[in-house]
């Protein structure tokens, strides 16, 4: 499978099928790898991947942090996930796609459009996260993980990993960095020998950086009222997946077309259709 380099880090990718470009963000929180879009429950239950393939050149890639792609020890924000996609892109030679986001990747998709509008055609918004529950269940994920680092220390954590393998979804005493800690071990050996103090500072700017509000994170409401650009929202129902940050998204986004189906109203034989009648809709 191939890999890019963006902003110096590395990016496993897949690009399959044919027809306009569509970028998608993985779902699957800080496990965010392409196999997700067809693996990861309500995504493998409606088997919504091969329907889209067959209509359009669908970009897949591990988020950075993530999967078999690289990382970098900062306080990451949405920001540092659009600059990935729209490097992809870019190293792709496509100057304007349909961007897709699923579970945690609609918050870079909204974050893009605002950032990029001129290279977004339309936004695929599937599950966005959100709500009271997903913000204070984050925050007490870095939390845990901080608590492991100050009584066991940064050697512990990479023992950890590669002991069990977890992900920072499954586990969070391995961390952000815990797919980049179990592929590389350069990176493993580095995290060991940082500051703790320094590092728990980078941790919680992270925390703060990426749960910062009760509802759909990503960009500001401010910035999302001005969008010219058409949206499907596909609300979730859920601790992770808070109906109300749908609503939200389709409050401040201008040109939102607002799916109300109930996740069990969303199957395999009601939603490729759906998501492939708002992409066709809107055509370059």
């Amino acid at each position: 499978m191939p890999t890019a380099i963006i902003d110096g880090i590395e990016t496993r990718y897949e690009v399959v099928g044919s027809g306009p470009p569509l970028l998608m963000f993985s779902p699957g929180g800080f496990d965010a790898t392409l196999e997700k879009w067809m693996t990861l429950g309500i995504y493998a239950q409606t088997r919504m991947f091969e329907p889209l393939t067959r209509r359009h050149t669908c970009i897949v890639f591990d988020r950075r942090e993530c999967g078999s792609s690289g990382g970098r020890i900062e306080a990451v924000g949405w920001r540092d996930y659009v600059a990935q996609g729209k490097g992809l892109l870019d190293h792709l030679g496509i100057a304007r796609a349909h961007l897709m986001g699923g579970c945690m990747g609609c918050a870079p998709v909204v974050g893009f459009a605002v950032a990029h509008p001129q290279a977004v055609i339309s936004m695929l918004l599937y599950w966005p996260v959100g709500g009271a529950k997903y913000r204070i269940n984050g925050q007490k994920r870095f939390t845990d993980h901080l608590a492991f680092v100050r009584e066991h220390g940064l050697a512990a954590v990479v023992a950890l990993v590669r002991r069990d393998g977890q992900a920072f979804n499954a586990d969070p005493r391995g961390g952000p960095w815990a797919s980049v800690i179990r592929r590389d071990t350069a990176f493993a050996e580095s995290f060991m020998q940082q500051d703790r103090a320094a590092y728990a500072s980078i941790v919680e700017g992270m925390a703060r950086k990426l749960l910062d509000r009760d509802t759909a994170p990503g960009a500001e409401p401010e910035d999302l009222l001005k969008l010219d650009i058409p949206a499907l929202i596909v609300p979730g129902r859920d601790a992770s997946h808070a109906t109300s940050a749908a609503r939200y998204l389709e409050e401040c986004l201008p040109r939102a077309d607002y799916w109300d189906a109930l996740p069990a109203a969303q199957t395999a034989e009601t939603v490729p259709d759906r998501l492939l009648q708002f992409l066709a809709a809107h055509a370059p």
